[in-house]
């Protein structure tokens, strides 16, 4: 690693990335280029030229991804109705590849050879970031200040801060948040603090985005979602961009308590982590769109988009979105979509998102055959005598041949 002329950081501004910028060029010596990326975090990015610049630092990126991290990623990841043992959303982990690619961009353009990330050594986005790196840019070089200094404290931090004269918007003395936040357009998370303990209840303050269920409005609201290929393309019936549309759905379910989460998961690393979410967006799209599915795709595709759902989560969260597996299953996803049409009316009420009315040009659902009044010959129930008992077959062959059935 000596040899490192130029890193790409993925600098926020906060406390971490900010020593590890002055870290960078201090431990090799090296000319740093800052990549800010506004990825509907909340917060402002531009302060994070200013910080960069009062350490010297010449190539200085701050850019607007928010509506590519919704079209090429979120979308893409809810079209197969992923989550990640059957609870977590993915929030955090589908915003890395995004990050990933840009780092590597910005290294080509800048003729960079090394990348660095504030992730630390115990956690998901490590992997996630380098994994990433490496499919885009095999040779590239990866510093991982967490896995090299000793700076393991946030006293730590700060002294380094004041001994080098670090700009940072806070002091020591002032109140920091007892949790690690992550957070961009389709979530925030929590971790650390009284979370530590899966006995304790997480503090109604913690929560950012949503109302409490017991506070939310008592009278329920109407939600209507408009679906071409598979992505929700209005809501309401006004016409959105996907950047726009997941806004709009964070809006109204953080209005009626819905899209908390707090699950213990098993991080790629091997340990168990607890953390909490607000994913009120995500919560809505993910029920609007089984809802459309339901109706406009043929059983055994969706049987067949289930069955591999969970190994499809698990690639994401594990840092290979950019790996030919999930390119491979992605195009199989993809190809289901193309009459996954039609509009979904959803109630929202105290934490629940209940699916009331569904419709498309595409429908497969035919009430001439699946009524329980007269159908007029449309179906003819004596068929399904024989279909049983070919199906049953081989049930009644084990049995005669004297199978134990426990």
């Amino acid at each position: 690693m000596s040899d490192i002329k130029k890193v790409v950081l993925a600098y926020s501004g906060g406390l971490d990335t900010s020593v590890i910028a002055k870290w960078l060029q201090q431990t090799y010596g090296c000319e740093v280029v800052t990549f800010t990326a506004d990825i509907g975090q909340g917060e402002e990015v531009e302060p994070a030229r200013a910080k960069a610049k009062a350490m010297g630092i010449q190539e200085i990126y701050i850019e607007d991804l928010r509506e590519e991290f919704v079209r090429d990623y979120v979308f893409p990841m809810f079209r197969a109705n992923t989550i990640y043992e059957g609870e977590y959303l993915l929030g955090t982990s589908i915003a890395r590849p995004l990050i990933a690619k840009r780092l590597i961009e910005i290294a080509n353009e800048t003729g960079a050879d090394a990348i660095s990330h504030g992730a630390t050594g115990k956690g998901n986005d490590q992997v996630r970031f380098e994994l990433g790196a490496y499919a885009l840019k095999p040779g590239v070089k990866v510093i991982a200040p967490w896995r090299e200094w000793e700076l393991n404290s946030r006293e730590k931090l700060m002294a380094y801060c004041e001994q080098h004269d670090i700009p940072v918007d806070f002091s020591s003395k002032k109140k920091k948040s007892p949790y690690s936040m992550d957070a961009n357009l389709l979530h925030i998370s929590y971790e650390g603090g009284i979370l530590e303990d899966p006995w304790a209840e997480a503090e109604e303050d913690m929560w950012r985005w949503s109302v409490s269920p017991e506070a939310a409005p008592d009278k329920p609201e109407y939600v209507d979602v408009t679906y071409a290929g598979g992505d929700i393309v209005a809501v309401n019936g006004k016409t959105m961009s996907p950047a726009e549309v997941l806004a709009e759905l964070n809006r109204l379910g953080g209005q009626h308590g819905i899209g908390r989460l707090d699950i213990v998961e098993n991080r790629y690393v091997g340990m168990k982590s607890r953390g909490c979410y607000e994913t009120p967006g995500g919560t809505i799209m993910l029920r609007a769109h089984r809802a459309i599915e339901s109706i406009t795709l043929d059983r055994e595709s969706a049987h067949l988009k289930d069955s591999i759902m969970p190994r499809y989560a698990e690639l994401i969260y594990n840092g290979y979105w950019w790996s030919p597996e999930r390119l491979a299953m992605q195009k199989l996803i993809d190809a289901t979509q193309e009459c996954v049409n039609g509009e979904v009316r959803l109630k929202l009420y105290k934490g629940n998102v209940i699916v009331v009315g569904r419709r498309s040009d595409d429908s497969l659902f035919d009430a001439s055959i699946a009524t329980f009044d007269d159908d007029a010959g449309a179906y003819d129930q004596k068929d399904a005598e024989g279909f049983i008992k070919l199906n049953a077959l081989r049930l009644r062959i084990a049995a005669r041949a004297g199978r134990k059935l426990s």
